[in-house]
């Protein structure tokens, strides 16, 4: 019997509806890739959650939006049903989540905790954005956008163009 097993190969997923992915979605994947060697960032494809954009959208806006030099190590994939399962599926017991503020910790830790309930072998890690995203959400970034103001500052620039093709084609009075 070897007294140092092999280090297991860090795989973990950030799951999320990112609708639309933000900066500071973009900065826990790069915190996530200095503690896993390779991540899956999870699309969750909800029916009871109106979105914006639909899953293959929002997988083509994050990987179009990732540097270059991430690539290699981070998968984006649509998912939907639990996330265990879909975790399960792919030999991932690592998720990682990002908190923000205070508030999201309560939501957070419960799904954690139903998570490690439905799967025991299932554990979440909490990584907290840079202090300059600790307030932004998809949430405000579409209300931004929605009113016309500028997300340059909170969102990749495919992710700009994209919120202002969206949000012209609804300002379009019907034909």
């Amino acid at each position: 019997m070897n007294p140092h097993p092999p280090e297991p190969t860090r795989i973990g997923i950030f799951p999320g509806t990112f609708d639309p992915v933000t900066q500071g979605h973009l900065d826990i994947a790069g915190r996530a890739l200095g503690v896993c060697e390779r991540l899956i960032i999870g699309v969750a494809d909800r029916h009871h959650k109106q979105t914006l954009f639909d899953s293959g959208e929002r997988v083509r806006l994050i990987r179009e939006a990732l540097p270059g030099e991430w690539r290699a190590r981070i998968e984006v994939e649509a998912f939907s049903g639990l996330l265990v399962d879909f975790a399960r599926s792919r030999g991932v017991r690592v998720l990682v989540r990002g908190l923000r503020v205070i508030s999201d910790f309560e939501y957070e830790m419960q799904m954690a905790l139903m998570n490690k309930r439905l799967w025991p072998e299932i554990e979440t890690l909490f990584l907290m954005p840079a202090e300059e995203w600790i307030y932004l959400n998809s949430t405000l970034v579409k209300e931004v956008a929605r009113c016309g103001g500028d997300t340059g500052l909170f969102v990749p620039s495919n992710v700009v163009r994209a919120l202002e093709a969206k949000f012209a084609l609804s300002a379009r009075p019907p034909a």
